[in-house]
């Protein structure tokens, strides 16, 4: 059983190869969890939104979680997204992921729908209690439209397995918030969703992040973290700055091709993304490939 102080680190939510018919690419998930393992990664997430979740009928959201933990093999604990429009569909994929192995969950807000605070308290309270795996919050306001408040994190703080949060909010004021309002609470962590905010969430007394740029470059995002808990600050300040053109690229095609064209080039085939996205323009990638170059990731 995991325990509240494996949550921590650096923990790349994994990018999902698919084949040419968008199917889970068994192989080419096996290559991209043994990058980021090689690279000392503190846990895997697979099916976040790099993971092009949304893409995935259940089957292949199954097939995904079990390849994980396989091929993972205990090495990290392994953290299933179970997120969907509906609490129906989340309770389903938290059971699924539970069944299959998973060491914990990571539960986004809805999406499309927008419920109220009172509506969001007893979507997650529903979902954690459907499950005995950990559950840590996903709040990405960005893409989902909705938020989860500060006052909404310190209720659900005290649900026995919810155990954290990961903040994809460029409001780092709210990450500051999440750590003020659960900081008597060991019991509830809270990382970084925003790669540009890994430094600043480790000065505040955050435990991590989940990182997309961990699934390209792991090394040096692991070098933030590694560098904060031993003490040097300033070596953990430098890699914080050294990543931050890699997430400047994010911009470069639409989310999430970016990641996925980044291993392409570095010699990881891992294929396409997910349509109706498209791969990015030969410009781009020439853009992309300098600052690869650059971070050492290709010749």
């Amino acid at each position: 059983m995991m325990k509240i102080e494996d949550i921590k680190g650096v923990i790349p939510p994994i990018i999902t190869p698919v084949d040419e018919d968008e199917n889970v690419n068994e192989e080419g998930l096996k290559k991209v969890i043994n990058h980021v393992l090689d690279g000392g990664v503190h846990g895997v997430f697979v099916l976040g939104s790099n993971g092009e979740f949304y893409a995935f009928d259940f089957e292949n959201q199954k097939k995904a979680v079990e390849i994980t933990v396989k091929e993972v093999n205990g090495r990290v604990p392994v953290y299933a997204g179970a997120s969907a429009i509906t609490t129906k569909e989340c309770i389903k994929l938290a059971k699924m992921a539970e069944e299959v192995g998973a060491d914990a969950l990571t539960v986004l807000t809805p999406m499309f729908i927008q419920p109220n605070e009172e509506e969001l308290y007893n979507h997650f309270y529903a979902v954690a209690k459907s499950t005995k795996l950990p559950v840590l919050l996903y709040n990405n306001p960005g893409k989902t439209t909705n938020n989860i408040s500060v006052s909404l994190v310190e209720k659900l703080s005290k649900i026995d397995n919810i155990v954290g949060i990961k903040n994809t909010s460029l409001d780092f004021a709210q990450t500051i918030q999440y750590l003020k309002v659960t900081k008597n609470n060991p019991n509830f962590k809270v990382l970084s969703g925003t790669d540009y905010y890994i430094y600043g969430t480790l000065a505040y007394g955050g435990e991590g992040c989940v990182a997309g740029t961990a699934n390209v470059a792991p090394k040096l995002v692991v070098d933030i973290y590694e560098k904060y808990i031993s003490g040097d600050i300033e070596g953990a300040m430098e890699a914080q700055y050294k990543l931050m053109p890699l997430r400047d690229t994010y911009s470069y095609g639409s989310f999430p091709v970016v990641m996925k064209e980044c291993l392409n080039l570095m010699g990881i085939n891992v294929g396409d993304p997910v349509r109706p996205i498209e791969h990015c323009s030969e410009a781009k990638l020439n853009e992309l490939k300098k600052v690869l170059i650059k971070l050492d990731l290709m010749k």
